[in-house]
This record gives C-alpha cells, structure tokens and sequence, in this order.
C-alpha cells in the first residue's frame, strides 16, 4: 500500500530541451549553454516528487559535468571537468537526462526526463604563434631577369580556429634588399640582380596570424645569383704555388669547360707558360758558360769573350751588367759601350771550321733607317777599316760577315750570310749559334736549324802587317778617321758570347746548352685517352690538346701540370695562359670561349749552407816540399751542405730539428795563396790529371792560385780538392805558407764559408839529400783558363823560366868542379888561368867511380868561386838572370850551416886528382 501511495505522489517524469548548444572558451570551466539548462516536473510543488535532483550526462566519456543549482526550479549549469584544449577536440557532443527527486527523502520511486543532445563548441585562445614550416629557404635565380616569385616560405600555427590558425601576413626583416613578400610567402625580387655585384643573398623573414601574432623566430632565406649561363672554364684558381722539388703539379685539378649545352664537334685548347721574364727566357741553370759546355760535352778549347769582370778579365769590367737575376751574367748594352778583347786572349787561327755562340735579346732598332748594330767584330787596328769577320743586326737582320785572307784563296767567294727571322727584334732571349763549315754557314736559334736566305761573294782580304782588334758590342775603326773610335753599337743584352776555333758545335750540345729547365707537362700520358692529341714546342712551354669529346677534354686538361728540375730554381711569377676554340656541327666556330690567364708562383727554395770543414794547420819537413810530388794540401777535407726546414724536419744523424743535410752539385772550388803570390821559378800548386778523370771537372792554375771548375758532385770536388799538391824547391828560406779554399754552386749563387789551412814548413838539422833539378816535371796540368782566376801563365814565360833555371843549374854544376880545381891548385891568383886548366886533358876522368860530398857553403864562402860564378854567368845568361842567381846565393849563405845542402857529384875521373889538406878549414 506505501509503494502504491509513492506512485500517487509521484505523476510525472521531469522535462528538458530536448536539445542544447553549448560554448566553452579553451582553459575555462563554465559552458554556456543555449537553451539555460532548467528542468521542470509537473508534480511540483509536491515535495521531493516535484523537485530536481539531479543531471546525468551520458556517451563518449565528456568530459563535463551537470550540477543542480536549484531544486525547486530546476535549474543547472554544466562545468568542464578539466582544462579544455581546443587544439585537441574543437566540439563535444552527448546526453544529458534530469531526475527528480522521486517520492520521499530516500529518492525512492525517482523519475527521469527523456534524452537531450547537447552540442558543445570549445572556443579558440590566440596562444601559438606561427612557425615556418622549413628551417631553412633556399633558391637560385639568373642575373639580370625580374622573377614574379623566386621562391614560396610558408608558416602554419597550431591554434585551433580559423582567427588564429591562420598566416594573415608575411614580412621581410632585412632592411634594404632588392625583395618584397605577398601575404602568401611568395618572394621576388625588386630589381635586375648582378652577379658581378653580388653573387649571394641573405634575408630573413617572419610571419602573422589572423591574430596578428608574430612567429617567434624568422627564417632565414638564402638567394644565390648565378650569371648568365656564359661559354668558358670553370672551377680553376687564378694562383698556383709550386714548392721546389716537388716534380710535377697539376695547374688545373678541378677545372671543366661550359658549352651551355652547345652541340661541339671538336674543342682545342692552348696553354701558354709564359716565362720571359725568368733569366734568358726561362729557368735555366745558371752555370757559367764553361761549366755549361762541359757538363753538355762541348767540344774544349772555347773562348768566352764575355766573362765575369777580373783582375785577368777586366775588358768587361766597363759593360753595364745586369747579374741580379739567379746569378746569371747577362751584359747590356745601350749603343754607347764596348770592349776591346785582348790580343792574348783572341783565337789566332779559326781555320775554316769554327763556332760562335751567344745568347742574345735584341728589339726593334730606333729610327727609320737602322744603323748596323755589331755583336762581335774583328777589323784593323790601325791605318785602314776592314773588317775581317763580324756578326752583326740590320734591319732585323742577322749578318756574318767572313773575309778570308788572300793568301788562302784568291777567288770570288761567300763572304756575307743573311738570316731574317722574327726572333731577333722580338725582344726575347735566344740562343744562336753558327757553325762555320767554310764555304757553308748554319745558324742555330734554340735549336732549329735556318740556312741563310742570302748569300753574297766577295774577294779575298789582301794579306798586311795591320794588327787587327776584336770587340764586342761595336766595330773599332782605326783607320780612314782622325781619330779612332767605336762604330756601329749594339744595343739589346748578350750573355755567355763564345767563339771555338777549329770545330763546329752538334745538334745534341746546342740543345744541351738552350734547354730550359722548367716547362708543361702531361700527369700520366697514358691517360689521357685515344681521342686526345696533344703537341709541345721544343721548349715545353706551350701545350696544345685537341679532342672531340668534352669530357676527354675536361680529363686532359685536369692532367697539365707545371714542372721544374733544378734544384733551386728561380723563385718568382710564371704567367699562365689557356686559349680555346670550340668547333660545332657544320659550323666554323659556333661559341666564344674567353681566355683565362693565371699564375704559378714559384716558391723560394731553401738557401743551403755549404760548409767546408778539415784540418786547418799541419806542419810539414822542408825535404817534402822539395821532393817531384811535393805535399797534400787538402787531405782530409770534407764538404757538405745544409738547409734549414720550417717544419722542423730533420734527417737522421743529426741532432738539430730543422736541419738537413742535403746533396747537390758544385760548380767550381778556388785554392787561392794568402800573402805573397807563388814564385814560378821553384814554387807551385799542382793537381794530376789522372784525379779529373771520370769527372766533369777541369782545373787552371797560376800564381795567385788553383781553380778546379765544372758541373759535378760535391764527393767528386772532395776526392779532387784532396789530390792539389804543393811544391816548393826552394823552401829554405820558408816558415809557413797560407792558403784559402772556397767553393761556389750556381756560378756563385751560393758560396761555402772561406776555409784557411797554414801550412808550416820544418827545417831539420840533418843533411837532406839535394833534388835533381834537371828532372823532367809531370804534367799536372791541362793550359785551360779559366774566368775566376786573376792570373794565368803564358807558356812562353814557362818555357823561359825552365831555360833560365837549366842554365842555373848547369852553372852550379861548373862551379862545384872549379872549387874541386880549385882546391887542387892551392889558390893560383888568376881565375882565368884557373878555368884554362880545368879544361886541360890531365883533368880528364878515369874509369872508376868517385863520389865527391862538398858542402857548398864553405864554398861559397870564397870569393873567388863567386868571381868565376860571375863570369861564366856573363857568357851565357843575362844580367838579369845573373842578379837573381847572385841573390839566391846570398840568401843561401844566411842560413845556419846545419840546414845547407849536401851535393853529391858522381862522374868519370881521368888523370890524377890530388887533394890539397891545406885548403880544407876541418
């Protein structure tokens, strides 16, 4: 019956909208609803059945809740349960159902309204800003064009709702650029970009949403200007340095040619190393002009009219010279200097064979009708003007003349030989050579061959007693003028100027002598493939490649390499230069490819230091200065030499970073005498031919000095500078003798330190056994002269200086017999009758054997030996000859008795010899 009277009470189920829209703003928790959240219920106002408990919300896990804010009218309000983030859902939707309160305070017998739909939508909060989508824009554009849109950014926000999910604007943060923006992110550019100008871009960019919040970071955009597409090389360096003794060195690694996608039938391409301005048109060694013939086999027997200036080469010494360049002498002249060779010096004889060589840069004569320009000239000294033989420039022109003497033939015969040819006003050195095969005539320029295009006769030279003058740079006219002087003046620059009587020069020595020592070269030929064809000029200095393929060209031309052999090379600038030309289809020439001009730097090489090490004193017995082979100078004598490395590489053995020992060659060693120069008549410096063998090496000697001279290694220079002897025949009156050895490599590019070795000389107190002057010397020597040396003997001083101590001796020889006779008569007054006597046929020698010892000093002490001396002297020699025997004498009788001489006379006795007590003082 209760719960029959619960159900009276309780009629009615409440009511609700059966749907309703809702708003929530995201991190808020109330919801504002459209219709407000009321339920009703009919039974009202009975208690608890017409009241509202409550609000169920059903489906989908809302995360919302419903709270009854008044029982009685029924109203509610729906809460979030928690933060809502619009960005993870932007709308709910679920059912909500009302309950009343049912029939008594229990809720016993509760009712429920039917089923509303609430749709909920979650309101957006500005709170992300926008973020570009690439964290980095990249493009490339072409100079010159003006682009609607280079490239496109674009940013995106993570809010929810269109206001502020959107990019409403976009701007470009770097002030003054040639670019704008659009609201959509496309970029163009304001202006006709220049590569020239700029090659590269960097501008950075933000953006806006809808809610005009700005990114928080800009973007940084990178524009690239690339020139429009030109024909022409690329991907090569302007400057390459190469590092002495590194061989070969790729010029163009990286280098390819552009066509702009032309089609090309054939490419040809030129590279030129232009090198001029090095030494005499290249890196060449820089030996002297001696050394240089012989370390290439020339034949001997040369004559440089154009040495280093000397005390014994001093017709150079007034020529303007221009030796700063690696050591390499070079003369130059102006049209107002010459020299006059000495007549000791010129070739007497140069038969119908001969050549004549030189070095020569030469440029275009001034004014409109060339003056003859004489490089050598050989006319009259005096009375009248013709010129024998000379070389000389016309008009860019080269002309030898060769007048022969009558005497030799009397016929019509060639007497001038012209050449003309570009290389000699083209202001570039080169090397010419003329071998004289009489009546033909060969001119070599670096090696090629050119035969004259003229050839004109003339009539012998009719034999005179005129003295003829040889000169370089001018004629010397010593006749049909007042006043003699110099004509017909050169002007350019000569170096290494020779001239070899009786042989012509080959093929192989001119190349030898010419060839240049840096130049191209192809990094591994067999690489370069079969389409490639490649030419060099004898020099190396131009390289031509041409294919058909680009990529077989682009290969080869990566593979030129610039190489240089010497050791120390000269440092400085080589020019480079490549010239192409590309071919198409049917076409001659199709693209224009621009030259491109670049630069090899030579590196300083290391500067070594040649050091010249040994025993600098030694004490030696007078009776081995005296003795044919005399002393060894230089025995343990030691050369090397030693570069200091920057990166502190150091050989083994040595103790000092950065030191290093290395091996290279020398050019020539001087043993020069300190003090007092050499007397010819008893002293010497000497080395045996036998020790030059084998070796590129020659030697001259005077009384200044010996000088060994040529091409070759420094063991090579030890093993000969241990073999210089010294002689001395007379070294009584001898207490030390100095000497100075130095050593050059590069014609004195770099020299050794000064090495001095004093020489004492011992005199002992014993008898010492008398050298046999009569005894035919060795021939140590080869007569070669040799430019450093500051005297060189003649030979007939030497012939006239072995007569005059020949004669000495046989001198002494008579003498010692007269004091033996002399002895014999008991000391008869009159010398004259004395001689007589000695020659009387009771002198005669008997068949036996007698050694006779006489100390020549007691004898000399007598006065009457010098009268005799003096007499016979006045006979045979003159008085000069006698002056200095009387002297050596004098000296002689200074010296203490226990270092005289013993001299043993052995010869065949006739007759009766007696001995005279009385005469001897022991």
């Amino acid at each position: 019956s209760f719960m029959v009277l619960l159900k009276k009470l309780n009629k009615h189920k409440p009511w609700i909208e059966t749907s309703y829209h809702g708003v929530i703003t995201e991190n808020m928790d109330t919801v504002l609803l459209d219709p407000p959240l009321v339920a009703l219920d009919k039974d009202a106002p009975v208690p608890y059945a017409g009241e509202i408990c409550a609000f169920k919300i059903h489906g989908q896990e809302a995360p919302f809740e419903a709270e009854v804010l008044n029982r009685t009218s029924g109203e509610g309000v729906l809460r979030a349960r928690g933060p809502i983030d619009c960005e993870q859902q932007k709308e709910y939707t679920f059912i909500i159902q009302a309950y009343d309160c049912g029939s008594g305070p229990t809720g016993a017998g509760w009712k429920k309204s039917h089923k509303a739909v609430v749709h909920i939508q979650v309101d957006d909060v500005n709170e992300f800003s926008p973020v570009f989508r690439e964290p980095v824009y990249r493009a490339t554009v072409t100079e010159g064009k003006i682009y609607d849109s280079i490239l496109q950014v674009e940013a995106w926000d993570q809010d929810c709702s269109p206001q502020y999910s959107q990019i409403c604007n976009y701007e470009i943060v770097t002030q003054d650029t040639p670019f704008a923006i659009d609201r959509n992110g496309n970029i163009r550019n304001t202006e006709r970009l220049s590569f020239d100008k700029q090659q590269h871009y960097k501008i950075l960019v933000t953006a806006y949403d809808c809610g005009q919040k700005r990114a928080s970071e800009s973007v940084p955009v990178h524009i690239d200007v690339k020139p429009v597409c030109k024909p022409g090389w690329q991907g090569w360096n302007n400057r390459v340095d190469y590092e002495p003794g590194t061989g070969s060195k790729q010029l163009f690694p990286k280098m390819h040619l552009e066509t702009c996608d032309g089609p090309l039938s054939s490419v040809r391409a030129m590279v030129e190393l232009q090198t001029s301005h090095i030494g005499k048109g290249c890196d060449r060694e820089t030996y002297s002009e001696k050394s240089l013939q012989k370390l290439c086999g020339a034949a001997s027997g040369s004559t440089d009219l154009l040495p280093a200036p000397s005390a014994s080469t001093n017709w150079t010494a007034s020529l303007l010279t221009d030796s700063g360049r690696d050591s390499d002498l070079i003369f130059r002249f102006d049209g107002r200097q010459a020299a006059n060779i000495p007549e000791r010096v010129v070739p007497q004889n140069l038969t119908d064979q001969f050549t004549i060589a030189t070095w020569m840069k030469h440029g275009p004569s001034p004014g409109l009708r060339a003056e003859k320009e004489t490089l050598l000239c050989n006319s009259d000294k005096t009375e009248m003007n013709r010129h024998h033989y000379s070389l000389y420039v016309h008009n860019c022109r080269l002309v030898f003349l060769l007048r022969r003497d009558f005497t030799q033939m009397d016929t019509f015969r060639p007497a001038e030989f012209h050449w003309k040819l570009e290389q000699i006003c083209d202001k570039e050195w080169h090397y010419y050579v003329i071998n004289v095969e009489f009546p033909a005539v060969t001119l070599f320029v670096d090696g090629v061959t050119y035969e004259p295009y003229l050839v004109t006769d003339d009539w012998p030279i009719h034999p005179s007693q005129i003295d003829v003058q040889l000169t370089v740079g001018a004629c010397w006219q010593g006749g049909e003028v007042t006043t003699p002087r110099f004509t017909q003046y050169f002007r350019g620059s000569l170096s290494g100027l020779t001239i070899r009587p009786g042989k012509i020069e080959t093929q192989k020595v001119i190349s030898c002598l010419q060839a240049c020592k840096e130049g191209l070269d192809i990094n591994s030929l067999e690489s370069l493939g079969k389409g490639i064809k490649f030419h060099f000029n004898p020099a190396q200095s131009v390289l031509v490649m041409e294919g058909d393929d680009l990529d077989s060209i682009n290969t080869a031309m990566a593979k030129v390499s610039y190489i240089n052999s010497r050791q120390f090379p000269t440092p400085g600038l080589r020019k480079l230069r490549v010239t192409t030309t590309v071919q198409c289809f049917g076409e001659d020439t199709c693209i224009s490819i621009p030259d491109i001009k670049a630069v090899v730097m030579v590196l300083p090489p290391s500067e070594p230091r040649i050091t010249i090490a040994g025993v600098e004193r030694a004490t030696w017995p007078a009776s081995e200065l005296r003795t044919p082979a005399g002393i060894t100078l230089f025995k343990d004598i030691r050369i090397i030499s030693t570069i200091t490395k920057s990166d502190n590489a150091f050989s083994s053995g040595t103790a000092v970073p950065g030191i290093l020992e290395v091996m290279h060659n020398l050019d020539y060693c001087d043993v020069l005498v300190i003090g007092e120069e050499l007397n010819p008549e008893h002293e010497s410096l000497e080395i045996h031919h036998s020790s030059l063998l084998g070796k590129h090496l020659d030697a001259t000697n005077s009384t200044s000095g010996i000088s060994i001279y040529g091409v070759d290694s420094m063991a090579h220079y030890e093993q000969a500078i241990r073999q210089v002897r010294y002689r001395n025949r007379r070294p009584a009156g001898l207490s030390e003798r100095r000497f100075r050895l130095s050593c050059s490599e590069l014609n004195g590019r770099y020299t050794s330190n000064e090495f001095n070795l004093e020489i004492g000389v011992l005199h002992s107190s014993e008898p010492v056994e008398h050298v046999n002057h009569m005894a035919a010397e060795s021939q140590y020597m080869r007569p070669v002269h040799h430019p450093l040396m500051v005297h060189t003997i003649n030979s007939d001083h030497i012939s006239a200086a072995t007569v005059v101590i020949v004669m000495c001796i046989a001198a002494l020889v008579v003498i010692v017999v007269l004091g033996i006779y002399r002895i014999h008569t008991t000391h008869q007054e009159a010398t004259k009758e004395d001689e007589e006597g000695g020659k009387e046929p009771e002198m005669d020698w008997d068949d036996s054997t007698l050694t006779i010892t006489v100390n020549p000093m007691e004898v000399r002490r007598d006065g009457i030996i010098l009268e005799e001396e003096e007499e016979l002297e006045e006979e045979e020699e003159d008085d000069e000859d006698e002056e200095e025997l009387a002297g050596d004498q004098t000296s002689g009788e200074s010296e203490d008795s226990e270092e005289d001489e013993q001299t043993e006379v052995k010869g065949k006795v006739k007759g009766k010899l007696e001995w005279d007590p009385s005469t001897l003082p022991y």
